[in-house]
């Protein structure tokens, strides 16, 4: 909350020269019109945040016109209460900053208790010291308890927060320990738990209405809203983290790019409509290994230029750098901008596979052959530093490459236009530079498949969970999934990874943040940087 410094008094004002109080006078008008700036930004976000929450409302609780499936119901209404709940915690953030009103009561929230057959760990809380200020002796006169579940892969437990009371005779003083920070503020869920069901829903494709079954057989009764609200409020906590991966993503060199088709629901129709993740990963030689997923409404190049900071108007410094592709036309206006295109041979070899297995064709027989020796060095110095690969590559690679563009060349002056051969022969020979781009920098590798690795988890993760259930479910899906995927692409198990950061992330400061991120994370009894 902006606070003013109190004026100077009278006398002080009297003694200031008329210079003086001209520049007190305009440094208070700017700090009033900054003020008076960052409230109406503040209101226009509250306003804009509750007015999707009542557009999200309606749709989870107005008349439904939707055909859906009782399975698709289920995922549509996960994927709304989690909107709701990540939409809340930041409209809670916001009005965190403002002076409670005077009539505003505190509600204390009801919830059901925790089944008491479940085993149960004792967590104390005490002051660090039993003497009061005063220098009597504190008494102890009672205690708060505060139950949260935990959850260890396979077991549920429940945690006891034991937070004795102590009073002081003297002076009358009560000294408590403080309430432990947590993500989901007064929540049940522990860390653990909440790394659970995150990496059971972004990790192994398990919706919230299979999970709210799960938990179900172990006796717990947690409706599928109350997980969707979880993972909406975790995915707003750990949207800083993104923020900051994605910086350092784009400090790399080497970017790879690809995208994949996922269904989108559109509210009101029934049906679904195609929306697109977009996944942007290090090059296997930079210094750096992650991935980000992008989520979009639409396979529209400007999507693409916005990640990279080649929007109009740009939002951020444009990224500048070699960015492994496909032909898809979406990233030709980058290329214009000064970012560098290279090929994916894996992309060309592929037209000549569906070639060969439509009609045996010997052509594509022969060119599958050529390209297969391009691979072979490629295994041969996989392990290899940049100089050696460089000179491999000029050695062995380079004149492979011209006999492979010679013979494309050849065939093609035989083979009739408009012919599946010719089409697979001129998609090389049209990118050939881009193609061959890889030959000249030890850095860039010789095909997109780091990056269609990367894509991989989607395309199996939509098979369970069909479409996004809306935009921003799709958005906090691909944030979520951004932090695991990369997790797992440094060695560490997902579900360690999160339940160490949701623990330490609610009293991280935020100039810190960088050191949650997964290539630099170490589990924080190591007390070491990874």
């Amino acid at each position: 909350m902006l606070t003013r410094p109190p004026l100077p008094d009278e006398a002080t004002i009297e003694k200031m020269a008329p210079a003086q109080i001209a520049a007190l006078l305009q440094a208070y008008q700017q700090r009033d019109a900054h003020r008076q700036q960052e409230i109406g930004w503040r209101d226009a976000k509250i306003d804009k945040l509750t007015f999707e929450i009542a557009q999200l409302k309606r749709q989870q609780y107005g008349r439904r016109s939707e055909r859906l499936s009782g399975e698709q119901q289920a995922l549509f209404d996960e994927a709304i209460a989690a909107d709701i709940a990540a939409a809340e915690a930041q409209l809670e953030q916001l009005r965190a900053s403002l002076p409670p009103r005077p009539d505003e009561q505190k509600q204390t929230p009801k919830r059901t208790a925790l089944p008491a057959n479940l085993p149960r760990r004792e967590i104390r809380h005490e002051p660090e010291h039993t003497d009061c200020g005063c220098g009597a002796p504190l008494k102890r006169i009672g205690e708060d308890v505060a139950e949260k579940l935990d959850y260890t892969p396979g077991v549920f437990t429940v945690e006891r927060h034991i937070r004795g009371k102590w009073a002081c005779a003297h002076c009358r003083t009560l000294t408590q320990a403080p309430v432990p920070a947590a993500v989901i503020d007064k929540g049940i869920p522990t860390a653990g738990l909440l790394a659970q069901v995150l990496v059971a829903k972004h990790a192994d494709h398990l919706p919230l209405y299979r999970q709210e079954q799960i938990f179900g057989r172990a006796g717990l009764a947690i409706p599928r809203a109350t997980l969707a609200a979880w993972v909406g409020q975790c995915g707003v906590q750990l949207q800083p983290l993104v923020d900051a991966l994605k910086d350092e993503l784009l400090g790399c060199a080497v970017l790879h790019a690809d995208e994949t088709p996922v269904a989108m629901l559109a509210p009101g129709t029934g049906k679904t409509h195609r929306a697109y993740l977009w996944a942007y990963a290090a090059g296997p030689r930079e210094h750096l290994k992650a991935v980000i997923y992008d989520f979009t409404s639409s396979r529209a190049g400007e999507h693409a230029r916005r990640f990279l900071g080649h929007a109009d108007p740009p939002e951020r410094p444009p990224w500048v750098g070699h960015l492994v592709c496909d032909d898809y036309s979406g990233y030709d206006k980058l290329f214009t901008q000064g970012v560098t295109e290279v090929g994916c041979m894996a992309h060309a070899r592929r037209k000549f596979v569906e070639l060969q297995a439509a009609n045996q064709s010997t052509i594509a027989i022969e060119a599958i052959t050529l390209i297969r020796q391009l691979y072979a060095v490629e295994r041969d110095i996989r392990d290899a530093d940049n100089e050696t690969r460089l000179q491999q590559r000029k050695e062995r690679a380079v004149p492979l490459a011209k006999t492979l563009h010679d013979w494309l060349t050849a065939q093609r002056a035989r083979v009739t236009d408009g012919t599946a051969t010719a089409r697979a022969i001129d998609y090389s020979l049209g990118r050939w530079t881009a193609l061959t781009r890889y030959l000249a920098d030890a850095r860039l590798p010789i095909d997109n498949n780091h990056d269609e690795q990367q894509i991989r988890p989607w395309a199996t993760g939509r098979k369970n969970w069909l479409f996004a259930g809306t935009l921003v479910a799709g958005q906090r899906a691909a944030a979520i999934t951004s932090l695991i995927q990369t997790a797992k692409l440094n060695g560490h198990d997902p579900y360690a990874y999160l339940k160490d950061v949701l623990e330490r992330l609610p009293t991280q400061r935020a100039s810190r943040v960088g050191e949650l991120l997964p290539h630099r994370w170490a589990p924080a009894a190591s007390g070491a940087a990874a």
